[in-house]
């Protein structure tokens, strides 16, 4: 920006990789993108399958945070006490991805298919824990881990795993996989066989992001994580100046009446997945709590809900009058500097409130429930979130698929014009309990993906944040789930009021 603030140059970099992502229909060109009569539902999807390009891309992503970010002095440190250390994740990839393959492969009578050497990887890498937050000795059934870091296999080793498990994979691919006319790349397979790569992808993807909120805990410490290679550090100084970071962001409703209906999920029969039928090319994939598509019902009152998320700003104006004398605890994703004031977690390393004041802010349901207890409102219910972002979330410019490294002001709707917004770069809390309904069916893939955490202690959230694959935060019926009380996930909220 020169001295009499009249012009601005910016510098484009190219990114070490790039998530391809849904777009509006062809001809929308400005910030309106999508229109508010067009539903989600209706934009183009992505292939049932992940396409080779597509894993080389998420592996591309996966080794610069496990390769590029993690020093060696951290990998048998736990950034986030209530996670297995760093290095237990970069086996545990590689080891999922595995055994799947494993077991398909037999079902299509493959029955000489064994695991990928070293074959005692799957008793310790399998499954990652999740403990009660309030009682970590109470977690869910997982792998049992080394106790002592010489027991733990070398790094080396892990790597040289991983690359024998992605050669495999590739194989399937080129064994299985029948390629599509007119769209190169793109593969169909055996429905049975679609739906592995479809689930082992995504699991990856959702990893990838999990790991970072553990990589952020330690961002600018010394010895630390390091910053994403690749990617120029953000000019804070100068990304404060401009006008969504430094003004007040204003902020507005819309209403929903009583009683409008909404549909959730999508119809995704995973009994009926078989070996002689290939998946359809419009066939969409999911987890077993997205399955069956139901409708659902807003309540019996009409609802008033913010268009802008709740910002760092606002909280820490909360936070400072109401919360912090209570002797509550900091959010997650803050840190106090050397004279006590407030600094935001980046991956960068912490920031001044004054940098991102107009984020979305982060942190627990129960953080956000009590703002917006003391705002007079509530958080939304999924219908009534999940009816807002149908028609006035999911704009092209969605901070999502690393587009940044960091969250962003939101860019708010126009309402009046029929125009899309998005939330700056979070998921978003719901007060609608992780629990089973009617009609779920439990994945016999994965059983306990979904039902392990039907305990009242998990909340749904939907959306996806800055560092979720577009895979994952661009199709509508994904759903996602923490602790209440847990205060490092990515997710955010927004206010909603009875009218």
């Amino acid at each position: 920006m020169d001295n009499k603030g009249m012009y601005t140059m910016w510098q484009r970099e190219r990114p070490p990789f790039n998530f391809p992502r849904i777009r509006s229909e062809p001809g929308t060109t400005t910030a309106s993108v999508i229109s508010a009569t067009q539903p989600l539902a209706d934009l183009t999807p992505f292939p049932p399958v992940p396409t080779l390009a597509e894993w080389s891309t998420l592996w591309s992503l996966w080794d610069l945070i496990t390769l590029e970010m993690i020093p060696p002095s951290m990998l048998h440190t736990k950034p986030i006490h209530l996670r297995h250390k760093c290095l237990f994740y970069l086996g545990h990839i590689p080891t999922f991805l595995d055994i799947h393959l494993t077991r398909v492969l037999r079902r299509m009578g493959k029955k000489d298919e064994g695991h990928t050497e070293p074959e005692y990887f799957k008793e310790i890498f399998e499954r990652g824990i999740d403990p009660d937050v309030d009682d970590p000795s109470q977690i869910h059934p997982h792998s049992e881990v080394p106790e002592n870091d010489e027991d733990w296999p070398a790094l080396e080793e892990v790597l040289a795993f991983r690359e024998r498990v992605r050669a495999r994979l590739i194989r399937v691919y080129e064994e299985y996989g029948v390629e599509r006319k007119g769209e190169p790349g793109v593969r169909d397979f055996p429905r049975a066989l679609a739906r592995v790569l479809f689930m082992t992808w995504e699991h990856e993807g959702f990893h990838a992001e999990t790991l970072l909120w553990m990589l952020i805990q330690r961002a600018g410490d010394v010895d630390g994580t390091l910053p994403p290679p690749g990617i120029a550090k953000p000019e804070w100084e100068t990304l404060q100046k401009l006008p969504a970071w430094s003004q007040p962001m204003p902020t507005s409703t819309v209403t929903f009446e009583a009683g409008l209906e909404v549909s959730l999920g999508h119809d995704d029969f995973e009994a009926e997945d078989t070996f002689d039928q290939f998946n359809s090319p419009t066939y969409e994939f999911g987890w077993d709590n997205e399955h069956p598509k139901r409708m659902a019902k807003l309540g019996e009152k009409a609802v008033k809900i913010e268009t802008r998320p709740v910002l760092n700003g606002e909280y820490h104006d909360f936070w400072m009058k109401e919360r912090k004398d209570g002797g509550f605890a900091l959010p997650g994703l803050w840190v106090l500097d050397s004279e006590g004031n407030v600094q935001v977690r980046t991956l960068y390393g912490p920031v001044a409130m004054s940098v991102a004041a107009n984020w979305p802010f982060i942190s627990s349901y129960d953080d956000l429930e009590a703002f917006a207890k003391w705002k007079g409102g509530r958080l939304p219910t999924e219908p009534e979130l999940r009816m807002y972002l149908d028609k006035y979330g999911g704009a092209d410019e969605s901070n999502v698929g690393f587009k940044n490294w960091h969250p962003v002001p939101p860019q708010l709707p126009d309402v009046t014009n029929g125009t899309r917004g998005h939330n700056g770069g979070v998921w978003e809390w719901v007060s609608t309990l992780w629990d089973e309904y009617e009609g779920f069916e439990k994945s016999v893939l994965y059983p306990g993906f979904s039902s392990d955490f039907f305990d009242g202690k998990h909340y749904v959230v939907l959306g996806g944040s800055y560092a979720t694959v577009p895979r994952i935060s661009q199709r509508r019926t994904m759903r996602n789930w923490f602790q209440h009380n847990y205060p490092y996930a990515w997710v955010g909220g927004r206010v909603v009021y009875d009218a």
